[in-house]
């Protein structure tokens, strides 16, 4: 047990812990100028920009849903998730479907990006815990920060950002 008095080893020991609960492998992706990655576990597919059907009264980060071999799939705009004005779409404009595990089994959710990069190796030594300030999203979107080819990539805790309780009361706030 590490006694009180050593805040920073406790800190080093919570980041190890955290940083070995994340996978190693992770695709990056853009927004904007900057990169993030998801693990890859929760990647289905990568799909090309399509045109989307819009969804009267959804909040402004679900830009529509796609019909991804018969199965309706909202597509999220990661960029308005964040805060930010919506990602304008270009020839590089990917969704990226994801699916997660929620109460009701495996939900399925589109997520608009700017461009796709590759999929990286990321060990363990090789991310930081998140900032508790500064950064531009939420901090708890922020699983970790990854050194992946002399450059940071946010690593997102993409449970959170894709929440579908969230988006759910978004929609209803919506609404009203």
């Amino acid at each position: 047990m590490i006694p009180a008095t050593e805040p920073s080893a406790s800190r080093a020991l919570v980041a190890a812990a955290a940083a070995a609960a994340l996978p190693s492998q992770f695709l990056t992706f853009m927004l904007g100028e900057e990169q993030f990655a998801v693990g890859i576990l929760h990647i289905k597919e990568i799909i090309e920009y399509a045109s989307l059907a819009t969804v009267p009264m959804m909040p402004p980060c679900v830009r529509g849903v796609i019909n991804l071999r018969g199965a309706v799939v909202p597509v999220l705009d990661l960029s308005a998730r964040f805060g930010r004005a919506s990602s304008p779409i270009s020839k590089r404009s990917c969704i990226v479907i994801v699916e997660l595990a929620d109460s009701d089994g495996k939900q399925v959710l589109g997520m608009l990006v700017d461009a796709v990069n590759a999929v990286v190796d990321i060990g363990a030594a090789d991310i930081e815990p998140p900032p508790a300030f500064g950064t531009r999203i939420r901090p708890d979107f922020i699983a970790g920060i990854g050194k992946a080819g002399g450059r940071f990539v946010s690593l997102l805790a993409i449970d959170r950002v894709l929440s579908g309780e969230e988006i759910v009361a978004l929609a209803r706030a919506a609404q009203h």
